[in-house]
């Protein structure tokens, strides 16, 4: 089994950095590597507006304090509950790259007391179900003085020492006692462990916009009695206790209804790759003029007879563990930004190997010698242009969309992209089909346009349409090199790092298309259904 430590931040006594209301909270945490103890961002929560005190939904900009912890001081604390206070200590964010900096951040004092953190960890039961359920309400107490209220459902998992973790908020419904909220999906496990007869609190609010929510009441209930589903069994008295008290004729503050409760198990990236899902690898690699003359040392393309140039590296990094998920290891290998001979004419999507009927190398190897095949006989040119790689690797990726296989573009550049637009049309075309990119930039030049395409922060569109998913993972190589630029690189944490998103990217696809895994399909390297974990520090920040 697979034991996990989700980690549910909460924070209390949180510094006030806003004027005229509370400060807007996030929580963003930091691991640190193993080999070269450089912090990489690992997840952030969402932000939870008016409050000092939040607790945080989403598991895992004013600089309000920082915490250091391992995930064993975590998991050894009594009951699995670490408390820590915040200081403004020596790191603050960089504005540009976002990643933390010696500092002392808005004039605070190192050392300073800024609130306290709270972190809670419980081992996961091996439980993959997935409970859908909607629920709405009647007469429900009415909060606002011009109004009737703004209706909201907090849902809390019981934990094994008696408190509670929140696992879920619905939506607000505004002005109404009688709200139907949404339906909405969580996974079991979040829920209640996979203990079907644990405590589950909802509490019911009334929203206000300056966070300081009006409690309406709550109940209680657990897995096994929503899985009933929608009965006389799931209606559910909302009480307010100080009222209860107060007042002799009290009988409820309104009714919270089960509407409907469906449950279904949750498919895993390794599940379609037991099913016989295939990997395929596309790799496009840069060869502009601006990587410098292959002949020269100072060039990201010199063939050192002593080391792999950086192309190299990351090409090796991400292609000796992607290849495991591929039976036949046969990689489409293609070149862009060069002229190429006899005529010097430029191409933007030319084969390494120089078979333009089958580009495919065998193994990573022979996609190794078909490069330098190529840096002997091509001469470097440009521009830098994406989507003539792009564009046909998602045309294949069309030709097949039953599950039966899922395409991966590995670029490797070193350069601005000239052709930005009409790459961000071609991802958007991509991101409907079972089709990953992933962009490995090396060198020293600003990436910001690789940031772009990478789409965590803001989905990437193109002539108004959204893309459907989000399909790029970028990562800069020089973040995998150590400060002597001799290019020691710890390939396991590249190849970690740009391969991260691809299970996400390939379930959500298979989810969105309604396809399950096939059964059991047993053909597979042993390397593909192997992992390693690493005890790792881990650092927070808040904002």
């Amino acid at each position: 089994n697979l034991l996990t430590a989700p980690l549910s931040p909460s924070f209390r006594n949180l510094l006030d950095k806003d004027m005229f209301s509370k400060s807007d909270p996030l929580c963003v945490m930091y691991t640190q590597g193993m080999e070269n103890k450089q912090w990489r961002e690992f997840g952030r929560t969402e932000v939870i507006d008016n409050t000092l005190n939040p607790d945080f939904v989403r598991k895992f900009i004013d600089f309000l304090g920082q915490a250091f912890c391992t995930l064993g001081e975590i998991v050894g604390s009594s009951g699995s509950r670490l408390e820590k206070p915040l200081t403004i200590g020596a790191f603050s964010l960089n504005s540009r790259t976002g990643k933390p900096m010696p500092a002392v951040s808005n004039g605070g004092v190192p050392g300073k007391k800024c609130g306290t953190i709270i972190l809670s960890a419980e081992e996961l039961s091996n439980c993959r179900d997935v409970a859908t359920m909607q629920f709405c309400a009647n007469k429900l107490d009415k909060k606002d003085f011009f109004g009737k209220s703004d209706p909201f459902l907090v849902f809390y998992r019981s934990n094994e020492d008696g408190t509670f973790t929140i696992c879920h908020k619905t939506e607000v419904m505004k002005n109404t006692l009688n709200p139907v909220w949404q339906t909405f999906s969580i996974p079991v496990r979040a829920l209640c462990n996979g203990d079907y007869d644990r405590t589950i609190k909802v509490e019911v609010y009334d929203w206000d916009r300056d966070g300081s929510h009006d409690f309406i009441g709550e109940f209680t209930t657990s897995y096994r009695e929503l899985a009933r589903g929608q009965s006389q069994f799931n209606i559910y008295e909302v009480i307010n206790p100080k009222k209860k008290m107060k007042k002799k004729k009290y009988v409820n503050s309104g009714t919270v209804t089960l509407l409907s409760f469906a449950v279904e198990s949750e498919c895993t990236f390794l599940d379609y790759i037991k099913g016989g899902t295939q990997i395929n690898f596309t790799v496009a690699i840069d060869f502009t003029a601006s990587n410098g003359n292959p002949s020269q040392s100072t060039s990201l393309h010199y063939m050192s007879p002593y080391q792999l140039n950086a192309y190299a590296l990351a090409l090796t990094a991400v292609g000796e563990i992607i290849q495991h998920y591929d039976s036949d290891k046969m990689f489409p290998a293609l070149g862009f930004g060069a002229k190429l001979p006899p005529d010097g004419r430029v191409s933007h999507e030319f084969p390494l190997n120089g078979n333009q009927e089958n580009p495919s190398c065998c193994g990573i190897d022979g996609i190794l010698e078909a490069y330098h095949r190529s840096l002997r006989t091509v001469q470097l040119y440009g521009p830098t242009n994406f989507a003539p790689v792009v564009t046909p690797s998602w045309r294949s990726a069309a030709a097949v969309q039953d599950g039966s296989q899922y395409s991966v573009l590995l670029i490797i550049t070193d350069g601005v992209i000239s052709d930005m637009a009409q790459t961000k049309e071609a991802i958007v075309n991509a991101a409907k089909l079972p089709m990953s990119i992933i962009i490995i930039g090396v060198g020293q030049a600003e990436f910001d346009a690789m940031v772009e395409l990478d789409g965590d922060d803001v989905r990437i569109s193109s002539r108004g349409k959204l893309a459907e998913r989000d399909i790029v993972q970028f990562v800069p190589f020089r973040d995998y090199v150590d400060r002597t630029g001799n290019h020691v690189l710890s390939m396991a944490r590249l190849a970690r790092d740009v391969l991260a998103e691809i299970p996400d990217q390939l379930v959500s696809y298979m989810k969105a298309q309604g396809i399950r895994p096939r059964p059991r399909y047993w053909g597979l390297s042993p390397e593909c259904l192997t992992a390693e974990l690493h005890p790792q520090p881990i650092l927070f920040f808040l904002f």
